[in-house]
């Protein structure tokens, strides 16, 4: 068009093509999108969704290149089902909100971000959550979050080494633990598992085979104390089986058989000692 608003040239027959495509495009979608909203077109409802993807895929506004990032977890093919995306989806009737809801519905996917760059391009980008510990409830092992989510029902062999937590409501208790345990590496490194008792308190259980009985509430200042001890009287490496700390201001032990049997012969040899002298 000349600055006198006269068309210098006719348009091309691909660029009417593609104008009488995309106007389609949208007066089909005005269409389906108002008997959606009046219930008209509810059980043709997918066949409409089919119908208006084709169109837009025919004005050159079809998904031609997918990006996606962060996902360490979830696979490609894993985030395109659960958003919802197929080869035959276009991008202009793609409702990124909804397929942002259905992602991060998934246990891996913490949130979710998805950028249409018309005219074919779209990217996804995702938050995943970080594998945190073990759960183990009634004899099955769990991979959660730090949040207590549910990541996986079963333990990959990269995974084996993270922190165990077990009992009812451990998963939703274990990030303050192991903060408190982070504080002491050196009780942190000896512990095999933790149990939450009654959903109340906490038993350490050791790679020695001893038993940390903790109080309920602040675990920090009996880890402390066992801490002091431990380096003290090196409490954890004795011949003792239970480290008691329920009662806020003492600390009771429990000898293991071996270490009873050899006190009680150590009793018994005093007397005969004694009257031996005399």
């Amino acid at each position: 068009m000349d600055d006198r608003g006269r068309f210098r040239g006719p348009l091309k027959g691909r660029s009417i093509a593609r104008l009488s495509a995309i106007a389609g495009t949208l007066l089909l979608g005005a269409a389906v999108s108002f008997g959606v909203r009046s219930g008209r077109f509810a059980p043709a409802l997918p066949y409409a969704q089919a119908a208006r993807d084709h169109v837009a895929h025919v004005a050159g506004l079809g998904i031609s290149s997918i990006v996606i990032s962060g996902n360490q977890h979830v696979s490609r093919e894993e985030v395109l089902a659960i958003a919802g995306i197929t080869g035959t989806t276009s991008l202009l009737f793609l409702d990124a909100e909804q397929a942002r809801d259905r992602l991060r519905r998934h246990a891996w996917i913490a949130d979710a971000a998805i950028l249409k760059l018309y005219p074919r391009e779209l990217q996804i980008g995702l938050r995943e959550r970080v594998p945190f510990a073990l759960w183990q409830k009634e004899g099955r092992i769990f991979v959660i979050a730090d949040d207590g989510t549910v990541l996986e029902p079963y333990v990959t062999p990269s995974l084996v080494q993270l922190p165990l937590v077990v009992g009812s409501g451990a998963q939703h208790r274990a990030k303050e633990l192991i903060a408190a345990l982070h504080a002491h590496p050196a009780i942190r490194d000896l512990v095999w598992a933790s149990v939450l008792v009654g959903e109340r308190r906490w038993n350490l259980r050791l790679k020695n085979g001893i038993e940390v009985r903790l109080a309920e509430g602040d675990v920090g200042p009996a880890l402390d104390r066992v801490a002091k001890l431990a380096r003290e009287k090196n409490l954890l490496t004795r011949d003792i089986t239970i480290v008691d700390l329920r009662i806020a201001d003492r600390v009771s032990v429990r000898l293991s058989e071996r270490a009873v049997a050899a006190r009680a012969e150590a009793q018994s040899e005093k007397p005969k000692k004694k009257g031996g002298n005399t």
